[in-house]
């Protein structure tokens, strides 16, 4: 267990509603899906489960962070993204200890992958053992929870934030490409957010690409959003904070 507090203050009834959307991005291998989470609104926090492919190669400035022993740094403007590598499950849940205590700089975190944060669980839970039937209800509620308890961060007492990206492999089932969870979870994931979304490259005519994002309901990929379709059915080089932007029809204030 951590020592941070788990009581954050009650705000002013009176406070506006957060500008904040939940995001569950899921495609192919290497089409892009860490790029398009670094582009949530910064200081931003990642934690990687993919052994540091997830944030290797991103473009902002990076800084590393160990929930388990250390405080979240501060935001001193030489880093836009704080990296949490995710080597076990318990990396996951300190990290949401220190979020819920609002004593953080993060705008946005990622959740970099929801599929290999499920695996951590299960090591946690089994190690290298099978597992049994107990366990896949045991499994289902503790991520279940882990998940929504992150998504509910945007609406966050005293530190809401603005967007929580969970990011995903793609799997096909019965004709459908889902975001690839195991079990029960994999019905439950594209409810919990307000965007589900399939990011794919697309070829051009001219030879180029460009990676676009399904937003909109579809019978071969699970996508879809309760946003007013104020994004469309598809969003060419999608950017995060640009589409929160979008979906709110107001900038997004400059981190001082």
């Amino acid at each position: 267990m951590t020592n941070v507090s788990m009581d954050p203050a009650v705000v002013d009834s009176g406070a506006e509603i957060p500008q904040a959307v939940s995001w569950l991005i899921h495609g192919a291998s290497k089409c892009g899906k860490s790029t398009l989470a670094d582009t949530s609104p910064a200081p931003r926090l990642h934690l990687d489960a993919e052994g540091g492919m997830g944030t290797r190669f991103t473009p902002s400035r990076k800084k590393l962070w160990d929930p388990t022993r250390q405080k979240p740094p501060v935001h001193d403007g030489t880093w836009d993204t704080c990296v949490v590598y995710v080597r076990s499950y318990n990396d996951v849940k300190y990290t949401y200890d220190w979020l819920n205590s609002g004593q953080h700089p993060f705008t946005s975190v990622i959740l970099d992958s929801i599929s290999e944060i499920q695996q951590r669980a299960v090591d946690s839970l089994v190690g290298k053992d099978q597992m049994k039937t107990q366990d896949w209800g045991t499994l289902l509620r503790d991520v279940s929870a882990q998940v929504r308890q992150f998504r509910d961060l945007c609406a966050h007492p005293t530190r809401p934030l603005m967007a929580v990206v969970m990011i995903a492999m793609t799997t096909k089932k019965d004709d459908k490409w889902r975001p690839y969870v195991q079990g029960q979870l994999a019905d439950r994931l594209p409810y919990y957010v307000d965007i589900c979304g399939y990011l794919y490259v697309d070829q051009q005519s001219d030879g180029d690409t460009v990676r676009k994002l399904l937003v909109a309901q579809h019978p071969m990929f699970e996508a879809g959003e309760r946003v007013g379709g104020r994004l469309g059915d598809v969003v060419t080089d999608p950017n995060i904070e640009k589409m929160i932007n979008t979906i709110f029809e107001t900038p997004i204030p400059a981190v001082a």
